[in-house]
């Protein structure tokens, strides 16, 4: 795994140094890992993502912040309800070839032995259908991902190619509270409305990031200029044999 991952800067072994990220993550919600991959093995992804790009599935969906169906006793305007847009454009798992250092580090025992170490989990397993484990995500001039609360307790993403401009990961940490059924309406409504002060995470590529969203709010703003912007997202669930619903999948590739 040398040739993958930078352990020079990141000793995904020692037990203090992953005391440390853990400590990070549940301090500020999110962990960002710079120069995670050896700058070779992220040309082969970048390689890999352009070479793949033709096969992507673009989506354009109005969804609110709850990623939740409409509840007829609010207004349409009200914050439960209000649509926000994402545009999607992804690659599946199917699609990420056998040899792909983003397969060989989603599957790698020390690589998810520090995930699970960091994230606090037992054990993590990657989803029982054939789409979902692995995706590329691709966000071209223009395109964005609206806000919105995570339905999973974590996030795993790598940055692959960062865009001339825009682009940029925002988010206020705890702003409800999932567990206790909070919906926090009056917070939601002054970050739609921009009177709320967000959060950035400054990422590069070849960045990791690990991500609390059930409870953060989060986006990422419009793509800006010719280059586009690739994410990498590895899914984990935490327990086997879970496969994303037909409906998701239909929704989100196109296909089963």
């Amino acid at each position: 795994m040398s040739a993958l991952i930078r352990f020079d800067l990141h000793p995904l072994a020692d037990a203090d140094w992953r005391r440390d990220c853990r400590e990070q993550l549940n301090q500020h919600g999110a962990l960002v890992l710079r120069q995670f991959l050896q700058p070779a093995a992220l040309q082969a992804i970048i390689a890999e993502g352009e070479a793949q790009r033709h096969q992507a599935y673009h989506t354009l969906s109005k969804h609110n912040v709850y990623l939740m169906k409409p509840d007829e006793a609010y207004s349409a305007d009200h914050p439960r309800n209000r649509d926000v847009s994402s545009t999607k454009g992804c690659i599946t798992d199917d699609l990420i070839a056998a040899d792909s250092p983003l397969r060989q580090l989603y599957n790698d025992a020390l690589f998810k032995h520090f995930l699970c170490d960091v994230l606090g989990e037992t054990a993590l397993y990657p989803y029982a259908d054939p789409l979902s484990s692995i995706n590329l995500h691709y966000a071209p001039d223009g395109q964005e991902l609206g806000w919105h609360f995570d339905k999973s307790s974590f996030a795993i993403t790598l940055l692959v190619q960062k865009p001339r401009a825009g682009g940029v990961f925002q988010y206020v940490k705890d702003l409800r509270d999932a567990d206790a059924g909070e919906m926090n309406f009056d917070g939601v409504a002054a970050v739609l409305d921009q009177r709320h002060p967000v959060d950035a995470l400054a990422i590069e590529a070849g960045d990791l990031v690990l991500f609390r969203g059930r409870n953060s709010l989060h986006r990422v703003t419009p793509t800006e200029g010719d280059i586009t912007r690739m994410l990498a997202v590895l899914a984990y669930n935490t327990q086997p044999g879970i496969a994303l619903s037909e409906t998701a999948r239909m929704t989100f590739y196109g296909r089963l």
